[in-house]
């Protein structure tokens, strides 16, 4: 980092966290204030909240007592003290009794907790209620909440039960309302807050069961975390929901646990707060802070580009200087001025940049003629395999001269055979190496990849099942539908049948040779995988050089021509493989070419019938 940056950079520091550190302060205290009233505004709404549930109690008590002292109920419960007493002449009478004094459940129990009548659940008649004679005075409690069976769901209810004071034994009364909208909507809310109530009457959490005073409650089920862990634990709990990526959405709940009269969780109530004013109130401290700060920092960049242009501004030209010559301008000359320092400086980065210009022309003549020596190495090694046959034929016929008329027909028939069989593989080396020097360019139409493979897989059907020699089994995995792309058919045919025919080599042994096709991120993803000996680390990083090769035969450009096709395609090219396991290479082609205006698509190259041409056509 130059000095100019460093005394920038201390200077903006500086002023920016002077700024950072007043507004991180004037935020922060902004939110404790915020998260003190919320908390205030919290507890008048639990007390309310609280006050609300006992002043309902009371109503609840008042109507049951009603009930409890009514002179019909007196008789009901005098004529079920007599053991032959008929109890089905009372079923239906906590219907009228409910109805009566505006309650959601009313039952009258026997002695023995024997259900008479239920409002609520008729069903029910005859079952026994233990809970009940448990208990004794009943007339002094308070209302509490009971979780309340009906036909088809349950129900929170708040409940009170009384007993018949002109009885010898105690004859039951339980009355209660639904602890649901109704009782939400008597609650004053702020602004910028809500309540629910959750019936806990399952033992998983059941969306349906959060209700607010109006409407439905939205998504609901971010809400299971917070209940669930109350269910474990019961005791308060505070959480902030973000509803949406703006933080002004996010409310913060303070969740409060209900329990029954055994202290069996049946209920939480929620207030929830919203956090909109706080989030917009910081958004403005932030802002003005911000403001400030560019200020300051505006103030401060001037003053410090001041001071640092003069001392910095020769160092600066060094370095544009230096990126020039790593930019490829190896002549490139500054100025000198004076003898000090940053002048001898400059002067040795100009010799340096003109020894630097001598040393690259000499390395690009030595790597011109290293790549010359080895093409003409692989050359003289690729016709030498030929030409000594061709010799040892005519060194043959020289000699048939001595033989009798039939016998020369014979070997020189045999021997001109020869001669054009080593004249054809001659003809193929130079045409291998003519090809990759005149790779053409891509004619781009719309491509079928599946159908290009099937079509180069089929060319090498002879020989996967070649007799004497060990099976090769094909795998296909093609996704289908897949994306047409922009390619050249005959180059793509091409790499696909060099790509066939070097997983073949490998597998001497027989093996299983594996094609996968798949879309990824916009390309076409094409996968060739071999069960052969593998290669080495060393093998894999120089594979897609030209004229290499790990075989004794071939000329060491069937991957270098696939490396060249996918170029040309703007795709990408990757191998990788283990030792006795196997190669596998993976090809990534875009499904569309940029600035190039595709023709309509063409059917995929068809397959000629016979394996030698096959050959012909794939560079090993």
């Amino acid at each position: 980092m130059s000095f100019r940056a460093k005394l920038l950079l201390i200077v903006l520091l500086t002023i920016f966290a002077s700024v950072t550190v007043v507004a991180y302060g004037v935020t922060h205290y902004t939110q404790a204030a915020f998260e003190e009233m919320d908390a205030e505004r919290t507890e008048a709404l639990v007390a309310q909240f609280n006050k609300e549930f006992v002043q309902r109690g009371e109503e609840i008590a008042r109507q049951v007592e009603n009930i409890t002292n009514a002179e019909v109920t007196l008789r009901m419960a005098i004529d079920l003290q007599r053991s032959n007493a008929d109890q089905s002449l009372y079923v239906r009478d906590a219907n009228g009794a409910a109805q009566d004094h505006g309650l959601d459940f009313v039952e009258f129990v026997n002695t023995d907790g024997t259900l008479i009548s239920s409002a609520q659940y008729s069903a029910r008649v005859g079952y026994k209620n233990d809970w009940l004679p448990s208990a004794t005075n009943w007339n002094e409690s308070t209302a509490f909440l009971r979780r309340e069976e009906l036909p088809t769901d349950v129900a929170l209810s708040l409940s009170v039960v009384r007993t018949q004071p002109n009885v010898p034994k105690p004859f039951y009364i339980i009355g209660g309302r639904r602890l649901d909208k109704k009782f939400l909507e008597s609650l004053v809310l702020p602004a910028g807050m809500r309540a629910l109530i959750y019936s806990n009457l399952e033992p998983s959490f059941v969306p349906g069961a959060l209700i607010v005073a109006k409407g439905e409650v939205e998504q609901p089920e971010r809400f299971a975390p917070l209940i669930e862990q109350i269910q474990k634990q019961a005791h308060p709990l505070v959480r902030t929901f973000e509803w949406t990526r703006d933080p002004a959405d996010a409310e913060t709940f303070h969740a409060i646990p209900l329990a029954g009269r055994n202290n069996e969780l049946l209920g939480v109530f929620l207030v929830g707060s919203s956090r909109k004013e706080l989030v917009l109130l910081t958004d403005k401290i932030v802002k003005i802070a911000a403001a400030v700060g560019a200020g300051a920092l505006f103030i401060g960049l001037l003053i410090a580009l001041w001071i640092s242009a003069r001392i910095t501004r020769p160092v600066e030209e060094l370095a544009a200087a230096a990126r020039e010559v790593a930019g490829g301008r190896w002549n490139t000359r500054i100025d000198v001025h004076g003898r000090d320092e940053i002048g001898q400086l400059a002067a040795a980065f100009n010799e340096m940049t003109q020894t630097l210009a001598a040393q690259k022309e000499s390395l690009v003549q030595t790597e011109r003629v290293a790549a010359w020596r080895e093409l003409a190495r692989r050359l003289a090694h690729e016709l030498r395999n030929p030409l000594f046959p061709m010799q040892i034929t005519i060194e043959n016929l020289q000699k048939a001269r001595k033989l009798d008329a039939k016998q020369f027909l014979e070997v020189f028939h045999e021997s001109t055979a020869t001669l054009k069989a080593e004249l054809a593989n001659l003809n193929t080396i130079v045409s291998r190496f003519s090809d990759f020097s005149k790779m053409p360019a891509p004619q781009f139409v719309r491509v079928n990849v599946n159908e290009a493979i099937r079509n180069a897989v089929r060319l090498f059907e002879p020989q996967f099942n070649e007799v004497g020699k060990p099976t090769i089994t094909p795998e296909l995995f093609l996704t289908d539908p897949l994306p047409e792309i922009d390619a050249d058919p005959d180059l793509l045919h091409r790499a696909f049948q060099n790509l066939v025919l070097n997983s073949l080599d490998a597998m001497p042994a027989g093996g299983t040779l594996t094609l996968k096709t798949s879309e990824h991120e916009g390309c076409v993803r094409i996968d060739v995988a071999d069960t052969g000996k593998g290669l080495t680390p060393e093998e894999c990083s120089r594979l897609f050089t030209p004229y290499y090769t790990t075989r004794l035969q071939g000329t060491g450009l069937g991957l270098a021509i696939v490396q060249s096709v996918v170029s040309d395609h703007h795709g990408s090219i990757s191998v990788t493989s283990h030792e006795g396991r196997g190669t596998a290479f993976r090809i990534e082609l875009p499904q569309r070419q940029a600035g190039v205006t595709t023709a309509p698509r063409e059917p995929a190259r068809e397959p000629k019938s016979s394996a030698p041409s096959t050959m012909a056509a794939a560079s090993d």
